[in-house]
């Protein structure tokens, strides 16, 4: 089918390999589509109540009139960016040449575990009913990503175990705000459920709520810029915990994707994890290999955001001593103001380290297809 003619959805015998997989695409409800999905009885008294699926807690350009998205992402209908799966097959997958995008919808966490279960429980419901069964996933492209609430560990487990055999589900979305941090042993059913299912578990930028922002030891930040700067600081810390906790020694094929937690600062965490290891062996039994080891064994990194130095000799030389290519995956963004095209991203990646990077990680980690059947007038990058 040509560019014009998606909507006649008539099946190609012919196969394209995946040469794109993009890790990060957020859908997110219709205006009013959402409340059907809560369970009772927290529809009724809690979320009935309060706005959902259209609200944003930080600034960025042209905030007002944009909302922190791409402007050509509105919806005829006035929907938000995001709510049209067909708008966003056209401009993520045929436009933009992506084969296959990972949805990581937004969760934002709460102080009472139960709110939070339920508005997971609720996003995964809506999810598959709109965007990965049926008409909504008619080519094939979209995998979800099982929303769980790392608040309620057990029903996060729960919600796993009854997502997990689903075609579509790729992952499992957490967030890395509430306390304590990942090493803590109240969170093994959350591991053990996703390893038991074999599912790698993602962790997105999230945006907390009440005490759950993530507060730098010296306090609140003032301005959204060093906020933003403050997620890879609460991704190194989750990292730390991760290995020096034993998480990983617990749970052996556990694997963890950090999206939009920036990613050049694994480097010299890695040099000093080691530094520190060397010099103290022996100290921990939860640990009983290089730091460093457990990284590129277990922990990933989308793209997206891409640090981007006025040398881009600097990243390229990060990139390599970082070996990038065991670690990253391509992340868009899709449809936040902060978006990067695939074929911008080519640009600044190593070559030797594209396929990769591009698509070779994301087949292994979501247990993607090699190929599917071509969409004539599809963008090919590469």
């Amino acid at each position: 089918m040509t560019l014009a003619q998606v909507e006649d959805r008539i099946a190609d015998t012919r196969l394209v390999p995946v040469r794109v997989v993009d890790n990060d695409v957020h859908p997110v409800p219709k205006n009013g589509q959402f409340g059907e999905y809560i369970p009772e009885p927290y529809r009724s008294k809690y979320f009935m109540k309060r706005r959902s699926g259209e609200s944003i807690t930080y600034d960025a350009p042209d905030y007002n009139e944009a909302k922190a998205m791409r402007m050509d992402t509105f919806p005829a209908d006035g929907g938000f960016p995001g709510s049209d799966p067909a708008m966003a097959f056209r401009q993520v997958i045929m436009e933009a040449g992506c084969d296959i995008a990972i949805l990581e919808p937004g969760s934002p966490d709460d102080i009472r575990p139960e709110i939070a279960s339920a508005r997971c429980t609720a996003i995964n419901r809506w999810l598959d009913d709109q965007w990965l069964t049926g008409e909504g996933n008619w080519h094939g492209r979209w995998r979800g990503s099982i929303c769980a609430a790392i608040e309620d560990p057990q029903g996060a487990a729960r919600e796993i175990e009854y997502w997990a055999g689903h075609p579509f589900m790729a992952q499992v979305l957490i967030h890395a705000e509430p306390r304590p941090s990942w090493g803590d042993p109240k969170y093994d059913p959350v591991w053990q459920a996703a390893t038991k299912h074999d599912i790698t578990v993602a962790c997105h930028l999230g945006r907390g709520s009440f005490e759950n922002y993530p507060r730098p030891p010296v306090g609140w930040p003032s301005f959204n810029h060093d906020f933003m700067v403050t997620y890879s600081l609460l991704a190194a810390n989750q990292v730390m915990s991760l290995i020096f906790d034993g998480v990983f020694e617990r749970f052996p094929t556990l694997r963890i994707v950090l999206v939009e937690h920036a990613f050049t600062w694994i480097l010299p965490l890695m040099w000093r994890m080691d530094a520190i290891y060397a010099a103290r062996k022996g100290d921990l039994d939860t640990v009983r290999r290089k730091p460093s080891d457990y990284v590129r064994e277990h922990i990933f990194f989308s793209t997206q955001p891409l640090d981007y130095p006025e040398d881009k000799l600097e990243l390229t030389r990060a990139m390599e001593m970082m070996r990038a290519d065991e670690l990253l995956l391509f992340s868009s963004d899709y449809p936040h103001w902060t978006y990067d095209d695939p074929t911008w991203v080519l640009k600044h990646i190593p070559e030797k380290m594209r396929d990769a990077i591009m698509f070779e990680n994301g087949i292994r980690l979501y247990k993607l297809p090699e190929s599917l059947p071509a969409l004539e007038g599809q963008k090919r990058v590469f």
